[in-house]
């Protein structure tokens, strides 16, 4: 569940996950988000180049005009390939990100706080080609002359900026790809990389001994959940979520434990529960999915 927080800096949204606790989070700005566009933009002009300088060797040692028109169907598949999957491949990869916006710490992510389906990134990518490619296609085809030629070119440009400064226009810095596909891009610092919560898990399972039931009551979009949460390590943050779990599996806390060490615990637990169930072919999505 995704609301605003009073009083929150501009770029600060609250992420509600299904436990009730709220991991904040900051919306790209568009300065990073054009940056990544131009990265990547220069990423996939840099893979063109490439394949040219081969499509033309191809074509040369191919000899005849046959040669070169077949090298030309590929050369134009290829470009096909790269303008319109590009983005949508990675976008869909686990990092929901380009490479573009890896590097500047973002991902895509759904604004009603669930998981970002194939649906939305193929809508937001497919709003790309209107809000870009087309334009610039025609402000490359268009020569800057009078009659039709030059207000088609004036078209083409005024409608450009339209879409590259809409994002200015709203507080969440959304493209209009962002708004059909119920998508928005967030930073996601890097941070310095922590031992497996599993493996700190693993300590404590001794002392903590679950039930198949209290493991069965929540699956891997809670599993994502209680990693976060372990990783910031804010301790009212884990009380909370400690509480929450132990009242929903039944659990009667020991007086001297700590609440570190049965999220760990719990933590552990639950990943090799869904690993094995994942190996007899079930798949729990979260603690809804029966």
């Amino acid at each position: 569940m995704l609301a605003d927080r009073q009083g929150a800096s501009g770029s600060q949204r609250v992420f509600v996950t299904p436990e009730g606790v709220d991991l904040g989070l900051n919306i790209g700005d568009a300065g990073q988000r054009a940056a990544a566009f131009l990265l990547d933009a220069a990423i996939i002009i840099g893979v063109l180049i490439a394949f040219t300088f081969a499509s033309l060797l191809m074509g040369v040692g191919s000899g005849g005009a046959f040669g070169f028109e077949v090298v030309a169907v590929i050369w134009l598949l290829v470009f096909f390939l790269l303008r319109n999957f590009y983005f949508t491949a990675f976008e869909l990869s686990a990092a929901a990100a380009t490479p573009g916006k890896r590097v500047f710490g973002l991902r895509v992510a759904a604004r009603d706080g669930g998981r970002l389906r194939a649906e939305a990134v193929f809508a937001r990518n497919a709003l790309r080609e209107l809000e870009v490619f087309l334009p610039l296609s025609l402000l490359i085809n268009q020569s800057n002359q009078g009659g039709v030629d030059g207000w088609l070119w004036l078209l083409a440009l005024v409608w450009a900026a339209v879409f590259v400064f809409f994002p200015l226009t709203n507080r969440d810095r959304l493209r209009v790809g962002d708004l059909v596909g119920g998508t928005w891009v967030v930073r996601t610092p890097r941070r310095k990389l922590m031992r497996d919560m599993a493996d700190d898990g693993a300590a404590n399972l001794a002392r903590y001994a679950f039930t198949l039931d209290q493991l069965d009551a929540y699956g891997a979009k809670e599993l994502h959940v209680l990693e976060s949460v372990l990783r910031q390590r804010d301790r009212r943050t884990m009380r909370a979520v400690a509480e929450r779990i132990a009242a929903k599996i039944g659990w009667a806390p020991a007086f001297d434990q700590r609440d570190e060490d049965f999220l760990q615990a719990y933590y552990a637990a639950l990943r090799e529960r869904l690993e094995q169930r994942l190996l007899m072919g079930v798949r729990r999505r979260d603690k809804h999915d029966v």
